[in-house]
Protein backbone atom coordinates (compact mmCIF):
# COMPACT_ATOMS: atom_id res chain seq x y z
CA UNK A 1 0.00 0.00 0.00
CA UNK A 2 1.65 2.96 -1.36
CA UNK A 3 -0.30 5.54 1.69
CA UNK A 4 1.56 3.06 4.73
CA UNK A 5 3.49 5.06 6.99
CA UNK A 6 5.74 2.82 7.64
CA UNK A 7 6.79 2.12 4.13
CA UNK A 8 7.19 5.32 3.38
CA UNK A 9 9.42 6.12 6.42
CA UNK A 10 11.60 2.90 5.27
CA UNK A 11 12.32 4.54 1.42
CA UNK A 12 13.02 7.69 3.21
CA UNK A 13 15.28 6.02 5.35
CA UNK A 14 16.58 3.66 2.28
CA UNK A 15 17.04 6.99 0.36
CA UNK A 16 19.32 8.37 2.79
CA UNK A 17 21.24 5.11 3.30
CA UNK A 18 21.89 5.56 -0.78
CA UNK A 19 23.79 8.99 -0.77
CA UNK A 20 27.44 9.74 -0.08
CA UNK A 21 28.72 12.93 -0.29
CA UNK A 22 25.16 14.17 -0.98
CA UNK A 23 25.07 11.86 -4.42
CA UNK A 24 23.61 8.61 -5.02
CA UNK A 25 25.94 5.88 -4.93
CA UNK A 26 25.48 2.99 -7.23
CA UNK A 27 27.26 0.97 -4.92
CA UNK A 28 24.90 2.34 -2.47
CA UNK A 29 21.51 1.55 -4.06
CA UNK A 30 23.08 -2.02 -4.96
CA UNK A 31 23.19 -2.76 -1.55
CA UNK A 32 19.99 -1.43 -0.57
CA UNK A 33 18.24 -3.11 -3.41
CA UNK A 34 19.55 -6.51 -1.83
CA UNK A 35 18.71 -5.89 1.25
CA UNK A 36 14.95 -5.52 -0.24
CA UNK A 37 15.32 -8.62 -1.86
CA UNK A 38 16.42 -10.51 1.24
CA UNK A 39 14.43 -8.66 4.25
CA UNK A 40 10.78 -8.96 2.07
CA UNK A 41 9.64 -5.82 3.57
CA UNK A 42 5.84 -5.51 3.67
CA UNK A 43 4.64 -3.76 0.58
CA UNK A 44 7.71 -4.45 -1.33
CA UNK A 45 6.29 -2.83 -4.44
CA UNK A 46 5.14 0.13 -3.19
CA UNK A 47 8.32 0.43 -1.50
CA UNK A 48 10.64 0.38 -4.29
CA UNK A 49 8.11 2.61 -6.08
CA UNK A 50 8.51 5.33 -3.41
CA UNK A 51 12.15 4.24 -3.27
CA UNK A 52 12.72 5.08 -7.36
CA UNK A 53 10.37 7.84 -7.12
CA UNK A 54 13.27 9.18 -4.38
CA UNK A 55 16.30 8.54 -6.58
CA UNK A 56 14.84 9.61 -10.01
CA UNK A 57 13.77 13.09 -8.40
CA UNK A 58 17.79 13.35 -6.96
CA UNK A 59 19.30 12.65 -10.16
CA UNK A 60 16.64 15.07 -11.67
CA UNK A 61 18.22 17.98 -9.57
CA UNK A 62 21.39 17.34 -10.88
CA UNK A 63 20.64 17.40 -15.20
CA UNK A 64 19.33 20.33 -16.85
CA UNK A 65 17.23 20.03 -19.63
CA UNK A 66 17.46 22.88 -22.17
CA UNK A 67 14.70 22.77 -24.33
CA UNK A 68 15.51 25.22 -27.52
CA UNK A 69 13.81 26.60 -30.92
CA UNK A 70 16.86 26.74 -33.00
CA UNK A 71 21.00 25.54 -33.07
CA UNK A 72 22.55 25.69 -30.17
CA UNK A 73 26.14 25.49 -29.36
CA UNK A 74 28.07 23.73 -27.18
CA UNK A 75 29.58 26.52 -25.33
CA UNK A 76 26.18 27.43 -25.03
CA UNK A 77 25.20 24.57 -23.32
CA UNK A 78 28.82 24.67 -21.46
CA UNK A 79 28.01 28.36 -20.04
CA UNK A 80 24.57 26.68 -18.58
CA UNK A 81 26.19 23.70 -17.11
CA UNK A 82 28.57 26.33 -15.39
CA UNK A 83 26.12 28.55 -14.22
CA UNK A 84 23.58 25.60 -12.49
CA UNK A 85 26.52 24.03 -10.95
CA UNK A 86 27.73 27.08 -9.26
CA UNK A 87 23.73 28.24 -8.99
CA UNK A 88 23.28 24.66 -7.17
CA UNK A 89 26.47 24.28 -5.49
CA UNK A 90 26.36 20.60 -7.28
CA UNK A 91 27.99 18.86 -10.61
CA UNK A 92 25.15 20.22 -13.16
CA UNK A 93 24.65 18.78 -16.59
CA UNK A 94 23.13 19.98 -19.11
CA UNK A 95 21.30 18.24 -22.32
CA UNK A 96 19.85 20.02 -25.43
CA UNK A 97 16.35 18.87 -26.17
CA UNK A 98 14.55 20.80 -29.44
CA UNK A 99 11.05 21.76 -28.97
CA UNK A 100 9.71 22.84 -32.14
CA UNK A 101 6.53 24.41 -30.39
CA UNK A 102 9.13 27.04 -28.97
CA UNK A 103 9.42 30.27 -31.52
CA UNK A 104 12.39 31.52 -29.97
CA UNK A 105 15.08 31.60 -26.38
CA UNK A 106 15.64 29.00 -24.20
CA UNK A 107 13.49 26.83 -21.76
CA UNK A 108 15.95 25.09 -18.81
CA UNK A 109 14.53 22.87 -16.50
CA UNK A 110 16.52 21.14 -13.22
CA UNK A 111 14.69 19.35 -11.07
CA UNK A 112 11.48 20.88 -10.68
CA UNK A 113 12.87 24.12 -11.24
CA UNK A 114 11.84 25.99 -14.52
CA UNK A 115 13.57 29.12 -16.37
CA UNK A 116 12.15 30.50 -19.11
CA UNK A 117 13.80 33.10 -21.48
CA UNK A 118 11.84 32.64 -24.35
CA UNK A 119 9.08 34.78 -26.81
CA UNK A 120 6.06 32.54 -26.05
CA UNK A 121 6.88 33.15 -22.32
CA UNK A 122 7.40 36.45 -22.40
CA UNK A 123 4.30 37.17 -24.14
CA UNK A 124 2.34 35.05 -21.77
CA UNK A 125 3.37 37.12 -19.25
CA UNK A 126 2.33 40.51 -21.04
CA UNK A 127 -1.01 39.38 -21.50
CA UNK A 128 -1.65 38.65 -18.09
CA UNK A 129 0.19 41.71 -17.08
CA UNK A 130 -2.85 43.57 -19.20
Amino acid sequence: MAGDKKTKQLAKQLFKLSLVNGQVSAEQVAGVLGYIEKSAPRHPLALLKLYHRAIATEFAKSRAIVEHAGPISDSTLKLIEGAMTKKYARPVTASAQPNPKLFAGLRVRVGSDLYESTVSGQLANLSNAV
